[in-house]
């Protein structure tokens, strides 16, 4: 997938996590795909959710701290060919902080990273994310929702795609079979615009970067204003 994005490495870093479902977790000798069990907490570290019954939490709390690698991939949330936008891997110590037991015996053990180095790869270039940037660095403001609101859009919205493909060059429109939204930012909008053979991946930016949420509205209709090609 070809990728349009500005963001310095650390804050795509972030925006991945943000938005992603699922990662994967590898410990000496355990590992695990976990599906909605990892958020980042208010000081940018890593939280994760093990099952209080799984192996990988017996194996926590017996030894207190564990080395772990963690990966992440960033997929775009639209059913497209070449999804792939690129990876996260994170490595450092994880180290059980809380357990919750249910009523019913089943309960969930929190863990947090310590992470001592991670790397961000796109387009087949893999860069280097300092520790502290990362944990200072925000994640974009879409990032959460983004897979929803595409979701959204690419269902229910075929006349207003239509209407933003018009706002591109007409060398790229020619021999288009198939328009589909795939990243949504807050830096603006990016079409896939397929043919018979490949596709190209085109951005429609906002006149500026997005800051909230709550401005999709007023700059997604800023955009549609703009006179066609």
């Amino acid at each position: 997938m070809s990728n349009i994005h500005s963001d310095a490495p650390a804050r795509r870093l972030r925006s991945i996590l943000a938005g992603a479902s699922s990662l994967a977790l590898q410990t000496t000798g355990q590992r695990a795909e976990l599906i909605g069990r990892h958020s980042l907490d208010a000081t940018g570290r890593l939280r994760i959710d093990l099952p209080a019954d799984s192996e990988l939490a017996a194996d926590l709390t017996r030894r207190r701290e564990v080395a772990a690698i963690i990966q992440v991939t960033d997929l775009a949330p639209t059913p497209v060919r070449d999804r792939v936008r690129g990876h996260g891997t994170l490595s450092g110590w994880l180290a059980p902080t809380t357990l919750r037991i249910t009523d019913g015996g089943a309960g969930d053990l929190t863990a947090l990273l310590d992470l001592a180095a991670a790397e961000i790869s796109i387009d087949g270039v893999t860069t280097p994310v300092d520790p502290d940037e990362f944990a200072a660095a925000e994640p974009d403001p879409l990032a959460a929702d983004e897979a929803e609101l595409l979701g959204h859009l690419n269902h229910h919205h075929p006349r207003t795609i239509e209407q933003l493909f018009r706002l591109i060059d007409p060398r790229h429109r020619y021999g288009v079979r198939r328009v589909v939204p795939i990243r949504l930012d807050r830096h603006g909008l990016v079409l896939r615009l397929e043919r018979v053979r490949g596709h190209v991946d085109v951005r429609l930016a906002f006149d500026s970067a997005l800051r909230h949420p709550d401005e999709l509205g007023t700059r997604m209709a800023a955009l549609l204003r703009h006179r066609p090609h």
